[in-house]
């Protein structure tokens, strides 16, 4: 068993909001209709409206295809995120010096999402098994250098049988091999509506992502 993580450690306690049953086709297929149509990576900090808000669409950074997938099934990541760090604001990383929640950005930062994660229950074991990370999953990583990533776990499979991840690491939405290309901090199963994904073995590919 993996040691718990300073991170996990700081959001443990009793989060307040709750998902109803995520449909993991939907999520998959959600953020792979991202590729084509957010075309580069942003992170610049913008003034978004409160609920529902979102930088164009042809740009964002690695949050942003996990938080537009799930809007899709009515998730706010915006503002259950910023309700839960309103109510708990201590429980949060404090990467940035902030001394209150800004619903700007919060939601767009992995550290943060990774918090909300772990507080709902969330997490799935870390492990080097990649039948352990199913269709709709959603994994973190360290990729040195202070900088993190998150991406969603993708119904496609390599021809070794590693799940895909659809992913925006630099070069807009992708579909790519990287689930074991970086040190993964994170894995997360949220919960599930009775549709399953079914994996898809029939479209290989073993592409790899460009430097961030």
């Amino acid at each position: 068993m993996k040691p718990i993580t300073a991170i996990a450690m700081l959001c443990l306690g009793f989060a307040v909001q709750a998902l109803a049953g995520i449909d993991t086709t939907q999520l998959v297929a959600d953020a792979r209709a991202q590729i084509g149509v957010t075309v580069t990576y942003d992170p610049t900090y913008q003034k978004l409206k409160y609920p529902g808000g979102d930088v164009p669409v042809d740009k964002g950074v690695c949050c942003d295809v996990v938080i537009r997938a799930l809007r899709k099934q009515g998730t706010d990541l915006q503002r259950l995120v910023h309700e839960d760090m309103r109510a708990n604001f201590t429980r949060y990383p404090s990467n940035w010096g902030m001394k209150s929640p800004d619903a700007n950005i919060d939601h767009r930062r992995v550290p943060n999402l990774a918090c909300y994660f772990t507080r709902q229950g969330w997490s799935a074991a870390i492990t080097p098994t990649p039948n352990a990370y199913g269709p709709g999953d959603i994994v973190t990583w360290d990729l040195g250098h202070g900088l993190t990533h998150i991406g969603v776990v993708s119904d496609r499979l390599t021809a070794k049988g590693v799940p895909l991840v659809i992913h925006n690491i630099g070069r807009g939405a992708q579909e790519e091999n990287i689930l074991f290309s970086y040190t993964i901090t994170g894995h997360y199963c949220l919960p599930k509506a009775d549709k399953r994904v079914t994996v898809d073995a029939t479209r290989n590919s073993a592409t790899r992502p460009g430097p961030r």
